[in-house]
């Protein structure tokens, strides 16, 4: 379904679940026309099927062909105002032990997809004047666990690539916005996959994806570069980045290691 004519559009990757599915209910309910972008083809059908004017795009971000069909629908959409890099997924197992196809794939979702379709979106926003990309990333950005060394990785670059196009846009003087949304545990498919019991969690600790979506957009029109919703994350992520490598060594497994998984 092609975009209805002088409504914004919004591109979201990973929006079969959790908080790309929370973003896409949100922003529908903003007047945005929809680009839905995941693997699974029936939940996308579905969620497609609940909210107006949405258009469906089944890819695997972590293939070159998935990439390629996603950056030419950001090529082929005149009215793209919100690009939201949502798609991700983590494992539990120590980086020898884990598949190394996994680690691989997860290096080109969240790395080289993120930075392909940002560079698609920025090339056709930025001579617009207007526009936003929204990165999300996550609390695990400032810090390392056991377990989890290419999600930090991968998380902690996307920080880094949202500051620095962040410091050139506003150098050339543009309007467009980007944002890094750095959630914790939020209540959603990814660490229910991932293989995490939410019973070893407090329950205090848990966000609403709602919640999360929220503070994206809110932070998103603040001109907000790294947003980090829940005040124990924000404290959490600032003591993170003040500990010594060796105070990081001390901090727990997030769960028991097992297997790769991927949402």
């Amino acid at each position: 379904m092609p975009a209805t004519e002088h409504r914004p559009v919004a591109l979201i990757t990973g929006a079969s679940s959790g908080i790309g599915e929370t973003f896409a209910r949100e922003l529908s309910a903003r007047g945005y026309d929809l680009i839905l972008v995941a693997r699974r083809a029936d939940r996308l059908h579905t969620l497609a099927a609940e909210l107006p004017h949405s258009d469906i795009l089944v890819a695997d971000l972590a293939t070159d062909e998935g990439v390629t069909a996603v950056e030419q629908a950001i090529v082929n959409c005149p009215h793209l105002e919100l690009l939201v890099n949502n798609a991700g997924f983590g494992t539990l197992k120590r980086f020898w032990e884990a598949d190394l196809d996994g680690q691989e794939r997860m290096h080109k979702l969240h790395v080289m997809a993120a930075m392909r379709l940002t560079h698609a979106a920025l090339g056709a926003m930025v001579p617009r004047g207007h526009g936003g990309v929204i990165n999300v990333s996550s609390v695990a950005a400032f810090g390392q666990t056991e377990g989890n060394v290419s999600y930090c990785a991968t998380k902690a670059w996307m920080n880094a690539f949202t500051q620095g196009l962040d410091i050139e846009l506003r150098g050339a003087g543009s309007a467009v916005r980007v944002q890094a949304l750095c959630p914790g545990y939020t209540l959603s498919e990814f660490h229910d996959t991932l293989g995490v019991d939410r019973g070893n969690i407090p329950g205090w600790m848990w966000l609403k994806a709602d919640a999360v979506v929220e503070a994206s957009l809110r932070g998103l029109e603040r001109g907000e570069v790294i947003v980090i919703p829940g005040a124990i994350y924000k404290v959490g992520a600032a003591i993170m980045q003040r500990l010594s490598h060796g105070m990081r060594r001390r901090i727990g497994k997030p769960g028991k290691l097992g297997k790769d998984k991927r949402v």
